[in-house]
């Protein structure tokens, strides 16, 4: 596009399998485009503080299957810095940066709409382990996350029906339980609790209890972190400490649930968190791909002079879409977890 020759681009919020292979398809594709790229360091942060270099073909040699980003990543919310957009955009003229890709979840992309909306030409690019971003079907890393908790169920299977065990697997998941529902049908759990459905203890531990009753003397459970009893409907934190955008750090609903069930059914029950497992190490061969092409789009979008829009999937095309479309959370549908329901006990 006339008037563009330096891209900038940055990866915020969490780690992520694929986000280095985003970052390789922008380099290269605007290198073939003519548009020199500038990383920026620590996602937002990297902007507030001036913190980026530049990259080019030999800076993204090797990075295509490694895990993380290079550009390193933080949670830092420019609404909770003082003047923090101001030097957001003073910083992008200073460096001569014409066109921002950001590479993140809800959090990132709402701040690059939030820019867009005031005159900054911004492209987004999702990304998150919990595929729960309502434009596109597939958000890279998902793929990634679900098959490091099957495999991770899997072996647990081997261990429970060894001891005699309740197994609770807790994975991420704050407000959706997209991880939570596809590795535990994969991995062949015997009941799943995720965010969009508030759990019965009760029927939880009916279920293990007839399990026991015809001779299977093991049980696995999948809980989302951001799973609620229907009680209470009140997510287990470890803390009341907030992060920049507002959440509260989950993680403990694992242990509670193994607790409960050990003190009413009297089975030995276990508790195991995968947590950062999920996000970490080598992106499986559909997020690299998947990857790739977001990375692809979003600088054509660039080139085509579409800001305030976003690369998506839909089906097995990639397409574009508004920011504002980026940021709505996508929820579990009911059809899946019914099916789910069928293998329960």
């Amino acid at each position: 596009m006339k008037g563009i020759d330096k891209i900038g681009i940055l990866t915020g919020g969490g780690d992520c399998p694929g986000l280095n292979a985003v970052i390789r398809a922008v380099v290269r594709k605007s290198d073939l485009l003519g548009y020199s790229i500038i990383g920026i360091r620590r996602g937002w942060a990297g902007l507030i503080e001036g913190d980026t270099e530049p990259l080019g073909r030999d800076s993204v040699v090797g990075i295509l299957p490694k895990g993380g980003t290079i550009l390193k990543t933080s949670r830092t919310n420019p609404a909770k810095i003082e003047n923090g957009y101001r030097k957001v955009i003073d910083n992008m003229k200073n460096i001569g940066i014409d066109a921002l890709i950001a590479v993140g979840g809800d959090d990132t992309l709402g701040v690059a709409l939030k820019l867009f909306e005031m005159g900054v030409k911004t492209v987004g690019v999702p990304k998150t382990i919990d595929n729960d971003l309502s434009a596109t079907d597939y958000t890279f890393g998902f793929d990634t996350a679900v098959n490091i908790a099957t495999e991770a169920i899997d072996r647990l299977h081997s261990t429970a029906e060894s001891h005699d065990r309740v197994i609770v697997v807790e994975v991420m998941g704050r407000d959706t339980g997209w991880i939570a529902i596809q590795a535990g049908l994969a991995g062949g759990a015997d009941y799943i609790v995720i965010p969009e459905v508030p759990f019965d203890m009760d029927d939880i531990c009916n279920v293990i209890m007839r399990r026991h009753e015809m001779g299977r003397d093991f049980s696995i459970l999948v809980a989302a972190e951001g799973a609620k009893p229907t009680e209470t409907e009140t997510q287990v934190a470890q803390d009341q400490k907030i992060d920049a955008f507002g959440h509260i750090r989950l993680g403990g609903i694992g242990n509670s649930l193994s607790k409960e069930i050990e003190k009413r059914t009297k089975f030995e029950t276990r508790a195991v968190v995968l947590g950062h497992l999920q996000r970490g190490g080598a992106p499986s061969a559909f997020d690299r791909i998947l990857a790739t092409r977001f990375g692809i789009k979003a600088v054509e979008l660039v080139d085509q002079g579409k800001f305030g829009r976003m690369a998506a999937i839909r089906g097995n095309e990639i397409i574009e879409v508004d920011l504002a479309e980026g940021v709505k959370t996508k929820k579990v549908g009911m059809e899946l977890y019914n099916i789910s329901r069928t293998f329960f006990g």
